[in-house]
């Protein structure tokens, strides 16, 4: 799942309104979201809807509460596994509100600014599916391995940057498992890149 100019290959394309340009260039946070609509119930389209300010307000009671809202995330991995990117990682997605993050020794705000959004398809209470570990791990990696500033210290949770507004992706979410499938994941990538011939574009 190469990265190829701010698009992630293989992942459907469902390109948001909701974004712009990064103000100087930088990616190198990630933050770990989760979503369901209407809240607590999977599948449908109302994800994609909302992030492409089409989301029908009459269809839910919950829906008439957030249509207006213009946000977005880069990448929505679904429980099957599906990744659907709204933004290309290059650019500024919508998706972190009020936040504050601990980078070093300054405090910044404006995450969305540096951050890359990934939303898992969740309600922070059922279990993630095996199949989102495997994409996520598989994403990561790549993530990784194309924006040199982000590494494995710089992967956090919603909930961690607004604590007081935000739980997300929750305790349903295993940390521990997502890191041991991240580190495999990026042994096979690494030692796939070294077995080809040099000369040979891996991509």
């Amino acid at each position: 799942m190469p990265i190829k100019r701010g698009w992630l290959e293989g992942a459907r394309r469902v390109p948001s309104p909701n974004c712009d340009e990064r103000p100087d260039g930088e990616v190198s946070l990630l933050l770990l979201h989760s979503i369901s609509l209407p809240p607590g119930e999977f599948g449908g389209e109302h994800i994609e809807r909302l992030f492409t300010n089409r989301l029908d307000p009459a269809a839910h009671p919950f829906f008439a509460e957030i249509h207006r809202l213009r946000v977005s995330a880069h990448l929505l991995i679904r429980r099957d596994g599906e990744c659907v990117q709204f933004v290309p990682f290059d650019r500024r997605a919508w998706h972190a509100g009020r936040s504050r993050w601990r980078d070093g020794e300054r405090e910044r705000t404006s995450l969305n600014d540096f951050a890359i959004g990934i939303e898992l398809e969740g309600d922070e209470v059922s279990p993630y599916a095996l199949a989102q570990y495997r994409a996520l791990a598989r994403v990561v990696a790549e993530l990784l391995a194309a924006y040199p500033a982000l590494d494995e210290t710089r992967i956090t949770g919603h909930a961690r940057v607004a604590p007081l507004r935000k739980s997300d992706p929750g305790p349903a979410f295993d940390w521990a498992f997502f890191r041991q499938r991240l580190a495999l994941q990026c042994t096979e990538s690494n030692e796939h890149f070294a077995s080809r011939p040099a000369g040979v574009d891996p991509f």
